[in-house]
């Protein structure tokens, strides 16, 4: 039977990760075709930001407390894929980015809840989660790649593309283990659904320091994810979606090296690194505008195992040990809304904001912005973030299997 559980939860990770892979990084790519400016583009890449915020709402208020989880997925499966089939009937930002929102609200809530019913069901949750999540980064190297192939990078196809898997998907949860909601009859307050009793975590000297770091580097890495899709446009790079894919790839070899490099090196020369590989990846990127850059471009995309795992995953890990039992739902909920919430929403919008300023008054053949400008400027800024958090920063106490 667990077999059986594990190779659903695997195509499950795999259909949810394709449906986000075939139209979120090549997001600006298309509406650079519907002559958005930089900052209705870093908007639009906001519109997930959203998503996050208001995704502990449906999880908190309505899944943990009235339906089943499977059928609240099936729900927002299948509603978020009609939505996505209508997006390319919105041709100005006034209707396209409020039914962006729209979706990203409907999709959101489907990762925290895919990540319940698994952990629930899961016999050995922590041998065999990760093995399961791992199709998450398969799914999203699929999605790329069947993007490149069908060559919807800038056409309104990969929304065709995603709203059919969304409702495939949907339909698909329906078949997953039973999973009622955990407080029905319960009275919950909003501070618990907000995850707000992890706040008293923000008392150690050293959490409050990641904290605030863990919003600040999200300020530079949303660059990344706005901005790359129309610098390599512009580049008039064939297959883009396929070849960004390469970033998951890299995902998967260091998200195995995680608990090893954690082990060796602890918490915080682990999330350094990660810190640090941003600043690469960035001085990367700027470097490739000044020159033939193709192999740093190439370079700048393998660095996203480090950039992610490193920093992300690892920060995840360091918030669950220093979390006790009672907190560590919301701490996990609360680390979640800086990140993808509040930190998104403010570094998308300067990322748009920066690619709008240093828009080329008289573009240079087909590119039509100071890239060098542009990837400089997270770099620095993550230099700043890195330094910050050098000094502030303190490992926890060591703690028998803390890092297993």
């Amino acid at each position: 039977m667990q077999t059986a559980l594990k190779t659903k939860l695997s195509l499950f990770m795999f259909l949810q990760y394709f449906i986000w892979s075939t139209w979120y990084m090549t997001l600006g790519a298309y509406l650079g075709t519907l002559s958005f400016s930089g900052q209705q583009i870093g908007l639009a890449y906001g519109a997930f930001a959203w998503g996050a915020i208001l995704s502990p709402f449906i999880v908190g208020l309505i899944a943990d407390r009235y339906f089943a989880s499977e059928k609240i997925i099936a729900v927002l499966g299948v509603v978020g894929g009609l939505v996505m089939l209508c997006m390319p009937q919105f041709k100005t930002f006034g209707a396209f980015y409020p039914m962006l929102i729209l979706y990203c609200t409907l999709y959101a809530p489907t990762l925290a809840l895919g990540n319940s019913v698994s952990m629930t069901h899961l016999a050995d949750a922590k041998k065999d989660f990760p093995f399961v999540k791992i199709f998450s980064a398969v799914g999203w190297i699929a999605g790329g790649v069947v993007l490149s192939l069908v060559k919807g990078e800038q056409s309104p196809l990969q929304y065709y593309l995603a709203g059919g898997i969304s409702m495939v998907f949907g339909l698909f949860a329906l078949t997953l283990p039973h999973t009622p909601p955990r407080k029905k009859g319960q009275d919950v307050s909003l501070g618990e659904v907000l995850g707000l009793d992890a706040l008293a975590l923000l008392k150690k000297p050293a959490f409050a320091i990641f904290i605030l770091c863990m919003f600040l580097i999200c300020i530079p890495l949303y660059f990344y994810f706005v901005n790359l899709g129309t610098y390599l446009t512009q580049l008039k790079w064939s297959d883009m979606a396929s070849k960004m894919t390469l970033a998951q790839i890299s995902d998967i070899i260091f998200l195995i090296l995680m608990p090893v490099m954690l082990k060796k090196l602890g918490y915080k020369k682990t999330i350094f690194l990660g810190i640090a590989a941003w600043i690469t990846r960035y001085f990367l990127l700027s470097a490739s505008a000044s020159s033939s850059g193709t192999v740093l471009i190439f370079a700048a995309i393998l660095l996203h195992g480090i950039c992610y795992d490193f920093l992300f995953i690892a920060g995840q890990l360091y918030v669950d040990a220093e979390a006790n039992e009672r907190i560590r739902g919301a701490a996990q909920g609360l680390i979640a809304i800086i990140l993808w919430g509040f930190g998104s929403l403010f570094g998308t919008y300067l990322a748009g904001s920066v690619m709008e300023k240093n828009k080329l008054a008289v573009p240079k053949g087909d590119i039509a912005h100071d890239w060098a400008a542009i990837w400089s400027t997270p770099a620095w800024i993550a230099v700043g973030v890195l330094v910050l958090f050098l000094i502030f920063f303190r490992d926890p106490p060591a703690k028998e299997d803390s890092t297993s």
